[in-house]
């Protein structure tokens, strides 16, 4: 048996996989650094008949590029003038686009996904409006799972507070009372232990204090910039948790927009079935 068909029936026969995107849909919260997302159909069955009855429905979608679950190309943060790589600015944009470090430049990756479900780890449900995720909360949440971060890995930090995503949009924004993430210590004790790529549930992949806003982005600074390690932002993880993900197979793959400061995406989470 080849090798391409043991690895097809290995993925399509003995696996089940968990949707980590939030769906998309106009009205959908969105960060107030972002546009929105906005979809119209444009042609609806029965406006155009062919001779043999069929009939097709389109739509015209219009999003920013860090809409819904998307992930953040380096070319997204600069820090006084450079991104990652020392590379400045005015070398990475020209001719009105990023030639470098743009979304169209991230290889899609398939790695050893970590599963960190912070509020469960600490006996809660969701966790606090702006609760800074320290070094410490991600040593447990490690422990909790029975894991040890490698290099390589792409690390997934459950907040909980995707449960806010469909229902209170306030709330999930938390220009008012924050939101909880990582602080830039935190990124960086996961970046030097050379992770791929890392995200979470909430808005922004940050810890937000209350009556912050999203004025100043630290982590982003530290992961985009310092390491050149991608961000996805406004993951649906709640199903995951449920499921108590702990270790599996990471897929993620952006759009390849070129010269995307960012895209949208599906990442998705695939693990051996019991019978397996």
């Amino acid at each position: 048996m080849s090798s391409t068909r043991t690895l097809i029936e290995a993925v399509t026969g003995g696996t089940r996989v968990i949707d980590l995107a939030q769906p998309m849909h106009s009205g959908m919260p969105t960060s107030p650094n972002h546009p929105g997302f906005r979809m119209s159909y444009l042609r609806r069955h029965g406006d155009v008949v062919r001779p043999d009855g069929a009939s097709a429905a389109n739509e015209l979608i219009v999003t920013g590029g860090h809409v819904g679950t998307h992930t953040d190309a380096l070319a997204h943060v600069s820090f006084e003038g450079y991104l990652h790589g020392g590379v400045s600015v005015e070398e990475a944009f020209q001719n009105g686009r990023f030639v470098s470090h743009g979304i169209d430049q991230f290889t899609p990756l398939v790695t050893r996904g970590i599963f960190l479900d912070i509020p469960v780890s600490r006996g809660l449900k969701i966790l606090p409006a702006g609760y800074p995720i320290e070094v410490a909360d991600l040593e447990v949440a490690c422990e909790f799972a029975g894991l040890t971060i490698e290099p390589g890995d792409a690390v997934i930090i459950r907040t909980g507070w995707g449960q806010h995503f469909s229902g209170d949009h306030d709330a999930y924004l938390g220009q008012t009372h924050g939101v909880p993430g990582p602080t830039a210590d935190a990124a960086r004790w996961m970046a030097e232990r050379g992770i791929s790529v890392t995200g979470a549930d909430s808005t922004a992949y940050e810890h937000i204090a209350a009556g912050k806003g999203h004025s100043v982005l630290p982590v982003h600074n530290v992961l985009l910039v310092e390491f050149g390690i991608n961000i996805v932002e406004h993951m649906g993880l709640e199903l995951a948790s449920r499921e108590s993900l702990t270790e599996f197979m990471f897929v993620l793959a952006p759009l390849n927009i070129v010269g995307g400061t960012g895209s949208p995406t599906r990442p998705i989470a695939v693990l051996g079935t019991e019978e397996s």
